[in-house]
């Protein structure tokens, strides 16, 4: 049975990492709005298309242009820390 939990614990550990990459990714997709890069740059094509989906979803429930200013990498991002917490909790619960 400890062998089935300590399994378990690693294959959580890797998918926490996961979200963190994601995080990041978010992160400097946010960073580069600032900059406006060029769109045909093939780095820029792939963060829009890793984010672009999260930001759709997030603003079908939720008005998140306030002011000019998009909030849906801040909500994002909260939201995936707090499943990180969660999992981290339960996974060492175990």
């Amino acid at each position: 049975m400890s062998a089935l939990i300590e399994i378990t614990q690693g294959i959580g550990g890797i998918f926490i990492s996961l979200i963190n990459v994601y995080v990041w990714v978010i992160i400097i997709t946010a960073l580069l709005s600032f900059v406006n890069p060029d769109p045909y740059n093939p780095i820029v094509q792939f963060l829009y298309r890793i984010t672009n989906p999260a930001y759709a979803f997030v603003r079908r429930y939720i008005r998140t242009d306030i002011s000019g200013i998009d909030f849906a990498p801040l909500i994002i991002i909260v939201a995936l820390q707090v499943i990180i917490v969660v999992l981290n909790s339960l996974l060492f619960s175990l």
